[in-house]
C-alpha cells in the first residue's frame, strides 16, 4: 500500500479527529419542533395509518372525559376541504391563565408533557398518558384550531404547524351558559404526511365503533361532508362489549348460544397506593377455524396485545384443561394433548381492562407492558370461566368437544405439512408449472398467480423473465374458510402455491419459539419468502372474481403475515381504452380521465393574455391549469353552501389576500342573504351585533322564557359556516396572481381577457375567454374532441404485449395492495365470514344490501 494512502485505521482516526463534539453540536428543540423533526416517535409512520392516528389521539381526549363522567357525545366531521373536526360535550379545556404565563389551553396544545393526566384527581382512568397527543397533532398540522365552550362563552385559539398564530379570544356568549365542550379542527401538513392527507370514512368508522362498544354510555356521530350527499352515521351500543362480540360473530355458527360475560376487579398496589384494575371480558366460541381476539386498555386498542392477552391465554388453557380433567367420563375416545392454540380456535373475544397507570411500549400504544396486569386478568378470567362451566354444563361440554376436535386437526395438519415438505424436497423443490425468474433477491422478485393456462401462457411470453415469475392455476381452489387445515393441504393447487412461495403456512414463526423449537417443519417462516410481491391476476368476470376471492381467503387465513406485511397485491387491468388520433391511453377512473383531458387539451393550445398581448409558455400554462382544477372544486363548495363565489372573492382582504373564513346564511321569511366574514374578529363583532341569530347555539324553544310563558316568534334564522378551505385556497390564488391571473378576473367581463389559441399558423382557431374559469372549460372541451372510449378487454383476451403494457409493466401498471392492520382486521374477518362461510342467510342479506353498489361487473 502506498505510504500516502490512508489505512482503514488511520482513515477512521482522521474522521474522529475532524468531527467536533461540543456545545454547538448539542441541539435543544424548542416547543414542538422535536415532533416535526421526528414524527415517527409520536404517531408511528407518517402514512395513512399515522394520519388517522392523529384523529384518534384527539378523540381519545374526549373518551377520557367520558371515562371521567363528563362527556356523553362526540361529533367527528370530515369537511369538504379534507380537514377534520372533533367536538365533544365534556368540561372544555381550561382557558384561564396558567402560572407559566400563557392561557392553559395554549399550554396544553403547545407544550409536550403538559396536561391533566399526570397526577391524581382529574382522571382515574385515561388513555392519553404521555401528554403529547393533541399537541403532536397540532405540530403535524398545516393549521389547527381549538374552540372551547366554557363559562357561558366560546373561546377560540389558532395555530399553524404548532406555532400560535391567533391568540386566545372570546368569540361570543353561548346561548346555553351551562353548555361545555371542546372542538378541535385541523388540516394535516402535506410536508409531513407525504403519502396521503385524505381521511377515509370507513377507517375512522371502524375505530369509532370500537369506542362506542367499549363505552356503552356514549354517542359518537361521524359525518363526511365530502361528495354531493353528506354521509353520516351515529354509533351507540347500549349492551357494550357483549354486543361487540355478537356483531363480530355475525354469520358464524355458534358453539354455545350466548356469550360468556366475565367482569371483575382486583386491588393492586401502584406507587405505594391502593388502586383497582377493572377487567371486562366477553368470549364466544364458534365453529370457525380462526381466533379473533381484540385487546384494549382504557379503550385504547392494542393490536400487538401485551400482558392482558398473556393472562387471557393462560386462563383459557388452564380452565379448559381443568374442566376436561374433572370430567373424563364425558369423553369416550382417547384424548389428544390439548395446547393453548387449540383452546383459542374458533374463539371470538373482546378483552378490555381499565388501569390507573397503564404503560405501553410506545406512544402509539399498540402493546400493553404492565406486569401486574397478567396476573389480574388470569385470575378474573379463570374464575369466570370455571364458574360458567359449573353453571352451564351443556355449553361447557360442547366447548370442550370443539377444542378436542381442534387438537386432533392440529396434529393431522402437522403431519400434512411434513408430507408436503418431504414431497417438495424429493421432487427438486419447485413445482413444474412455475415459470420462475432468474433474480434471486426476493425484494426484487414478483410472482404473478394467473387464472388458467391461456392467460398464463400470455403472461409467460410477455413478462420480464429477470424478475417476474408466473404461476398458472387450473382447477377449483378449495375454500379455506370452510375446510380444516388438513383438508386444505391435500388440495394440489394449494400445495403448488405453498411450495412456490416458500414460507410454509400458519400464523408466524413465533409459534416455534413458544414450543421451544427453532423450526417446525412446514410452519410459516417469513425469512424463506421467495417473492416480495405476490400478484393475483384474474379476469374481471364472475369466475375470475370467485378465484380472486378464494385466493385472498387463503392468504388471509393461512398466510396472514404476508397480508400484514403488504406482500399481496391484486392486478388492476384498466377499465377503459381511450383513443384520440394516434394516441392510446388506459384509464382506471374519472380522476385519470380528467387528467388526460387536461393533458390532451393543453397540448394543442396556447394562451394569450389580452391585456399585455403576452403568450403564456407551456410550463406556466400547465401550472395555471393545475391550480384551476382545485379552485373550481372550491367554487362548487361555496355555491353548495348557498353563497355566490364571485361575491365571496370580492370580500377578500386586498392587502393580505386573506379569504373570508366564515359565511352566515340568513333566512328572513322567503328572503335569503349571505354575510361574508373575513376572520374571527369580524365574526365576534357580527355575533354581538346580531344576538337574535344565535350563531353559537340553538335558539330557545318558544314558550321557554318570559313571564307569560311565551316569547315572540323568531323572525330571522341563520346558519354559521366555517369555510375551512380558505386556508389552502389563499396560497393558490397568490400563485395564480404571480402567473399573471388576478383574482378579480374570476367574474365574467364584457371584453375578452384571454385567448385560447388552438393549433398553429393560418389554421389556428382563436377562442375568446371572458373569465379565468373559462380557460379550464375551453381546455377540457378541446381535449374531448375526437376521443373514443371503449371498455377494455379481459386478461384472457389480451396478447402478451398488451398484458405486459397494461398489467405487468412496473412503469405503467396499477397494483392494488392488500392491506391489513388494526383498523380493518375485524371488518375483513366479518366480510370473509359472510362471503365464504357456511351460513347462507348473512351472505344473502349482504348481497341484497350491496347489489346496487357494484361497479364494473362483467357477466
Amino acid at each position: 500500500m502506498p505510504e500516502d494512502q490512508d489505512t482503514p485505521d488511520s482513515f477512521n482516526t482522521n474522521i474522529a479527529q475532524n468531527q467536533e463534539y461540543g456545545a454547538s453540536q448539542i441541539q435543544h428543540l424548542e416547543g414542538l419542533k422535536a415532533v416535526r423533526m421526528r414524527p415517527g416517535m409520536y404517531i408511528g409512520e407518517t402514512d395513512e395509518r399515522g394520519l388517522h392516528h392523529c384523529v384518534f389521539e384527539v378523540v381519545d381526549n374526549s373518551i377520557d372525559e367520558h371515562l371521567a363522567g363528563f362527556c356523553q357525545n362526540v361529533w367527528i366531521t370530515i369537511h369538504t376541504d379534507g380537514s377534520i373536526s372533533v367536538e365533544d360535550d365534556g368540561r372544555g379545556i381550561p382557558v384561564e391563565m396558567h402560572k407559566k404565563g400563557m392561557p392553559t389551553v395554549e399550554l396544553v396544545l403547545t407544550n409536550l408533557h403538559a396536561g391533566g393526566k399526570f397526577g391524581d384527581g382529574a382522571y382515574e382512568f385515561s388513555g392519553g398518558l404521555h401528554g403529547v397527543g393533541a399537541k403532536c397533532v397540532n405540530a403535524l398540522s398545516d393549521w389547527f384550531k381549538c374552540e372551547v365552550y366554557r363559562d357561558g362563552k366560546i373561546y377560540a385559539i389558532g395555530f399553524e404547524r404548532g406555532i400560535t398564530t391567533e391568540p386566545l379570544k372570546v368569540l361570543g356568549d353561548l346561548d346555553d351558559p351551562k353548555h361545555t365542550g371542546t372542538k378541535i379542527t385541523f388540516f394535516p401538513d402535506a410536508t409531513i404526511f407525504t403519502t396521503t392527507t385524505t381521511f377515509v370514512f370507513d377507517r375512522l368508522r371502524t375505530r369509532l365503533r370500537e369506542l362506542a362498544f367499549l363505552n356503552p354510555g356514549i354517542t359518537i356521530t361521524l359525518t363526511d361532508e365530502r361528495g354531493d350527499t353528506p354521509r353520516a352515521e351515529t354509533l351507540r351500543y347500549v349492551e357494550g362489549v357483549k354486543q361487540f362480540v355478537n356483531e363480530l360473530g355475525e354469520g358464524k355458527e355458534k358453539v354455545h348460544p350466548d356469550p360468556i360475560v366475565i367482569a371483575g376487579r382486583r386491588e393492586v398496589t401502584l406507587d405505594d397506593k391502593k388502586k383497582f384494575i377493572l377487567v371486562d371480558c366477553v368470549i364466544q366460541y364458534n365453529k370457525g377455524l380462526s381466533e379473533q381476539t381484540l385487546c384494549f386498555a382504557n379503550a385504547i386498542p392494542n393490536p400487538d396485545f401485551g400482558t392482558h392477552y398473556s393472562g387471557l391465554k393462560t386462563a383459557l388453557t388452564k380452565a379448559v384443561k381443568a374442566y376436561v380433567s374433572a370430567n373424563p367420563k364425558s369423553f369416550k375416545e382417547k384424548l389428544p394433548e390439548i395446547e393453548g392454540e387449540d383452546c383459542r380456535e374458533g374463539v371470538i373475544c373482546v378483552l378490555s381492562i381499565k388501569h390507573p397507570h397503564p404503560r405501553f411500549n410506545s406512544q402509539t400504544k399498540v402493546k400493553l407492558v404492565n406486569g401486574e396486569v397478567e396476573g389480574v386478568v388470569n385470575s378474573v378470567v379463570y374464575e369466570g370461566l370455571m364458574r360458567f362451566f359449573d353453571e352451564n354444563p351443556d355449553p361447557a361440554l360442547e366447548i370442550a368437544k370443539n377444542i378436542i376436535i381442534a387438537a386432533k386437526s392440529r396434529i393431522a395438519a402437522e403431519n400434512a405439512r411434513k408430507a408436503i415438505r418431504k414431497d417438495a424436497m424429493s421432487s427438486g423443490g419447485l413445482p413444474g408449472k412455475l415459470a420462475d425468474c432468474s433474480e434471486r433477491d426476493p425484494a426484487k422478485s414478483e410472482l404473478f398467480i394467473v387464472e388458467g393456462d391461456s392467460a398464463g401462457g400470455s403472461a409467460k411470453m410477455g413478462r420480464n423473465r429477470h424478475n417476474q415469475a408466473i404461476l398458472p392455476l387450473r382447477g377449483k381452489l378449495i375454500n379455506t374458510e370452510k375446510a380444516r387445515l388438513e383438508k386444505v393441504l391435500l388440495n394440489k393447487e394449494i400445495q403448488t402455491m405453498i411450495t412456490a412461495i416458500g414460507t410454509g403456512i400458519g400464523g408466524s414463526t413465533d409459534r416455534n419459539r413458544e414450543k421451544g423449537e427453532e423450526e417446525i417443519s412446514g410452519y410459516f417462516n417469513i425469512d424463506k419468502l421467495r417473492y416480495h410481491k405476490i400478484v393475483i391476476m384474474t379476469d374481471a368476470d364472475v369466475d375470475g372474481s370467485h378465484i380472486r376471492t378464494l385466493l385472498l381467503t387463503f392468504f388471509f387465513r393461512q398466510m396472514p403475515e404476508l397480508v400484514k406485511r403488504g406482500h399481496i397485491y391484486v392486478a388492476q387491468p384498466p377499465l377503459y381504452q381511450v383513443t384520440r388520433k394516434k394516441r392510446e391511453e388506459y384509464v382506471q377512473n374519472d380522476e385519470e380521465m380528467e387528467a388526460i383531458l387536461l393533458e390532451l387539451g393543453s397540448g394543442e393550445i396556447s394562451l394569450r393574455n389580452v391585456s399585455d398581448d403576452r403568450r403564456v409558455d407551456s410550463e406556466h400554462l400547465r401550472q395555471i391549469l393545475g391550480l384551476l382544477v382545485p379552485i373550481a372544486k372550491f367554487a362548487d363548495i361555496i355555491r353548495r353552501h348557498g353563497a355566490d363565489f364571485e361575491t365571496y372573492l370580492q370580500h377578500r382582504n386586498p392587502a393580505t389576500g386573506e379569504l373570508p373564513h366564515y359565511l352566515v346564511i340568513i333566512r328572513e321569511g322567503n328572503d335569503v342573504r349571505v354575510e361574508y366574514l373575513l376572520d374571527r374578529d369580524a365574526l365576534s363583532t357580527y355575533a354581538h351585533a346580531n344576538l337574535d341569530l344565535h350563531l353559537f347555539g340553538k335558539p330557545e324553544a318558544e314558550g321557554s322564557n318570559g313571564s307569560n310563558g311565551s316569547t315572540p316568534k323568531q323572525s330571522r334564522r341563520a346558519r354559521l359556516i366555517d369555510v375551512h378551505e380558505a386556508h389552502g385556497m389563499k396560497a393558490r390564488f397568490k400563485q395564480l396572481d404571480e402567473l399573471g391571473l388576478h383574482v378579480d378576473h374570476f367574474s365574467s367581463q364584457d371584453i375578452p381577457l384571454f385567448e385560447v389559441i388552438e393549433g398553429d399558423g393560418e389554421n389556428a382557431k382563436v377562442h375568446p375567454v371572458f373569465s379565468i374559469p373559462g380557460i379550464l372549460d375551453k381546455v377540457m372541451e378541446i381535449g374531448k374532441r375526437g376521443m373514443e372510449i371503449k371498455r377494455f378487454k379481459g386478461l384472457g383476451e389480451m396478447n402478451a404485449k398488451q398484458l405486459f403494457e397494461t398489467t405487468m409493466d412496473p412503469n405503467k401498471r396499477t397494483l392494488l395492495q392488500v392491506k391489513l392492520d388494526e383498523s380493518n382486521a375485524h371488518e375483513a374477518e366479518r366480510i370473509f365470514t359472510i362471503l365464504m362461510g357456511d351460513v347462507v342467510e348473512p351472505r344473502k342479506h349482504f348481497i341484497e344490501e350491496n347489489a346496487l353498489n357494484v361497479r364494473n361487473l362483467d357477466v
